[in-house]
């Protein structure tokens, strides 16, 4: 008869509350009750699982990548203490990932819904407006209680950023996914496309840069949260310059919308709309560094314990998961050598993983 694991101890402050604790892990939980024949982990400052809210695992730079490359990236976004993912739209069929005890917690939002020839190649269902509704049931009933729309693009009839459908369309996408028990989120630019989305009762917007002041307001009082990604923000003097030649409205909205990133998402931290973080990885960004996310976050205004819980324990609150370390929650956590709310750079070097009960990293 093989002999049963031995119980994990861990010990020192465990954030938020700073509070001096040892506890153990055993069968995958969180207990507080001392264990006889437990051994010692790891001894630092204790961090609930980190969250992404905006990645894209199984998405590479031309659209669905191989489950061997997806595994890859899972696991650079695990060893890098991001144990729970809001998978924010990809290509590839990451279901599988579900039945990894070794991988991230995933929550998927299915594949991007995108207009017709608006939106990167391979990357969305590309759909007309009267096909909006459908798909969204699919992709709603495939995923994981999110759909995610683009709800903006570059028109070339334009020459600028312009919404991906009409508002009556985007109305009702958004209530046949809550019929079928899904929140909706959606890619935002621009300001044209706030307007409706937030009357039609969208739970999330991503990236937020068109944000105006009535707009804010409306997140506020309606709780609709807020994904800057400002790390992927610093893409747009890139985006601008790109269509200078032949979009020149586009190059100078994408310039405004970078200029002003700062004070429009320091606005709605201050409004009271909730923010979270994501490190918009995928595509041609690299997973594995969510840290550089909340260091962003912090670069622009907001407080590092405001930043580190929204990678944290105010995130995974917000997506349904045990927000702290309490008798027996999930034993998913990361052990730093020192107080990151002090010094943000240790994100970036994890002491211990444990996803599941199990030391990971």
């Amino acid at each position: 008869m093989a002999a049963s694991t031995p119980a994990l101890r861990f010990s020192g402050p465990v954030l938020p509350d700073g509070g001096a604790r040892t506890f153990y892990v055993r069968d995958g939980r969180v207990t507080y009750e001392p264990t006889a024949g437990s051994e010692s982990a790891a001894e630092g400052w204790i961090v609930p699982g980190l969250v992404d809210a905006h990645c894209h695992l199984g998405l590479g730079e031309d659209g669905a990548v191989s489950e061997a490359e997806t595994e890859e990236q899972a696991i650079a976004d695990r060893d890098a203490g991001a144990l729970l993912i809001r998978d924010c739209g990809s290509a590839a069929d990451t279901g599988w990932i579900h039945e990894r005890e070794d991988l991230p917690r995933l929550i998927r939002a299915g594949r991007h819904i995108a207009r017709t020839r608006r939106y990167i190649r391979n990357y969305a269902h590309e759909v007309e407006p009267e096909e909006l509704g459908a798909v969204v049931a699919r992709e709603a009933q495939r995923g994981d209680g999110w759909v995610k729309l683009v709800g903006d693009w570059i028109s070339r009839e334009e020459g600028d950023l312009a919404p991906s459908f009409p508002p009556a369309a985007f109305a009702h996408a958004i209530a046949v996914a809550h019929e079928h028990g899904a929140r909706v989120t959606a890619h935002c630019f621009g300001h044209e496309v706030l307007g409706g989305l937030l009357e039609a009762g969208i739970d999330c917007i991503e990236h937020g840069t068109g944000l105006r002041e009535d707009q804010i307001e409306t997140m506020a009082a309606r709780g609709v949260a807020l994904v800057p990604t400002v790390m992927q923000l610093d893409g747009f003097p890139e985006y601008a310059a790109a269509g200078r030649t032949r979009f020149p409205a586009y190059t100078s909205t994408m310039t405004d919308l970078y200029v002003r990133r700062r004070t429009t998402i320091m606005a709605a931290y201050e409004a009271g709309v909730a923010l979270y973080a994501g490190s918009d990885h995928g595509g041609i960004s690299r997973h594995g560094n969510l840290a550089g996310e909340v260091i962003a976050m912090t670069a622009l205004g907001l407080p590092a314990e405001y930043a580190l819980g929204a990678a944290s324990w105010r995130a995974r609150d917000w997506l349904g998961w045990n927000a702290g370390l309490d008798e027996g929650a999930p034993a998913d956590f990361v052990v730093y050598d020192g107080n990151p709310l002090e010094d943000l750079s240790l994100l970036l070097r994890p002491a211990r993983v444990v996803l599941r009960g199990r030391v990971v990293a």
